[in-house]
């Protein structure tokens, strides 16, 4: 009986224990923001947790939003629970200022445009016809019948609607959203008329040769016409946003010290609630064993959770720093300057497992002296030559050898100081990065030429 009872203590003892871990493997793959929600939800379940002023500090104990302010003061101190109070105190102003949308933006200017509800009531309906790009998706057919009216009344509120900023809204094809453009501007003629009527296929394809034989011009005229047509907008729509855009919160800020020389890594706790245990739990005499065993689990939880926080910050911050003494070069000089590196290379230099680097790194952002982005984003393939034919260890290659970002700025550089009336090919590209130490194939060019939005040679070539 008794091997039995230990048996099952034994086994409830590794669950728990198992279930542990796991929290904290999932609290180090959380982003900030992320934990502190969880951080929020475990603090209002668990009453053995409390918040640790002592340890965020008096500047941030005092930080409080002015919209938290007003509703805590609309409702009284006396009608917030001390738990919900406390917390709301340290939630972050996560919310921007809505932006405007393309369709709040059309409405608006259809208010002013028309003072009869009945031409007013076509443009709404035109308004929400209108996609995020300023395309009308309905025919004038069904604006007339929707509106129960004739397609000759809708096609006069059209042509009003025409008007509207940005330039090109309420186009029902590309080559009418470049006609309302131009007419606006005062180019619709000649040259520029005729691509945007009739050449707009082949013009896509640079075929500026068979353009010119069927004008009876030169290659040079289409030439100087295609770049006008260029300056045009063929999305008007998209420079509204359809929704506020999410805000970036990094997890890591990444600052300068000793005028540059030095960099401090610095890791945002201050979105993130500090806890500790509740003094009322820390002692459990005079209670009934049913009441200090329901204290032992909270407390349990409680420490295990304050741990596993305190431990996702500390390996965060080691794997942070191993990268930063990877990256020097990328840090003083930027994207161009980006070394290879892998997380098993950061796992053998921190001695964590390579899974550990993983989710150390996952769903996080590091804020750079030039720029916030994926920490993900600092790990690269070695596209050096010598590391494709495995002439050096992992440990000797880091922060050696080429990456893909160095393969782009290459690629930028051939094609930005190219000849642009006999521009490089992906195979020329292929042959000078090749000649740099870059191991890459023709197709790999020809990837990140298209990633860094460069059209073919063909297209790129200029009469």
């Amino acid at each position: 009986m008794a091997m039995q009872q230990n048996l099952s203590m034994g086994l409830s003892q590794h669950l728990v224990m198992t279930a542990q871990m796991q929290q904290a493997v999932q609290i180090l793959q959380l982003s900030s923001t992320e934990l502190s929600a969880l951080v929020e939800r475990e603090f209002l379940e668990n009453p053995a947790l409390e918040l640790d002023y002592a340890d965020v500090g008096e500047a941030q104990q005092q930080e409080m939003p002015d919209n938290a302010r007003a509703f805590a003061d609309y409702l009284g101190d006396d009608d917030l629970s001390p738990r919900f109070s406390r917390l709301e105190e340290r939630r972050p102003d996560v919310a921007d200022e809505a932006g405007r949308s393309l369709e709040e933006e059309l409405l608006e200017q259809a208010r002013f445009a028309f003072a009869d509800e009945c031409d007013r009531a076509i443009a709404v309906f035109l308004v929400g016809s209108t996609d995020e790009n300023g395309y009308l998706t309905v025919s004038v057919e069904e604006a007339a019948r929707v509106s129960q009216t004739d397609t000759a009344h809708v096609r006069r509120v059209l042509r009003v609607y025409q008007t509207f900023e940005p330039a090109g809204v309420g186009a029902r094809d590309l080559a009418e959203c470049l006609r309302i453009q131009a007419k606006a501007q005062g180019i619709y003629e000649g040259l520029v008329a005729h691509l945007i009527d009739a050449h707009l296929a082949a013009l896509a394809d640079a075929k500026i040769r068979e353009i010119a034989a069927a004008e009876g011009c030169s290659p040079q005229e289409v030439q100087q016409a295609a770049d006008i047509v260029r300056r045009l907008d063929p999305k008007p729509g998209r420079a509204y946003g359809g929704r506020t855009a999410e805000r970036i919160v990094p997890d890591i800020v990444v600052r300068r010290t000793n005028g540059g020389a030095g960099y401090v890594v610095e890791l945002t706790d201050a979105r993130v609630p500090h806890l500790c245990i509740a003094q009322a739990y820390r002692e459990t005499d005079g209670f009934d064993e049913a009441t200090r065993s329901y204290i032992q689990k909270r407390l349990s939880a409680a420490s295990w959770l304050i741990t596993s926080i305190e431990q996702r910050r500390t390996t965060i911050r080691r794997v942070v720093e191993a990268i930063l003494r990877a990256q020097q070069d990328y840090l003083a000089h930027g994207e161009a300057a980006l070394r290879p590196m892998t997380m098993k290379q950061i796992a053998e230099a921190t001695e964590l497992h390579e899974s550990t680097v993983s989710r150390a790194v996952a769903n996080k952002y590091i804020e750079l002296p030039h720029g916030t982005m994926p920490l993900r984003r600092l790990f690269s393939a070695n596209l050096s030559a010598s590391a494709k034919e495995g002439k050096a260890t992992d440990a000797e290659n880091m922060g050696k050898g080429h990456t893909a970002a160095a393969a782009k700025a290459a690629i930028r550089q051939a094609i930005e100081t190219e000849d642009a009336h006999h521009p490089l090919s992906d195979q020329k590209i292929c042959t000078l990065l090749t000649g740099q130490g870059f191991a890459v194939s023709r197709r790999t060019v020809m990837k990140y030429r298209e990633q860094l939005g460069y059209p073919s040679s063909t297209r790129r070539r200029r009469y």
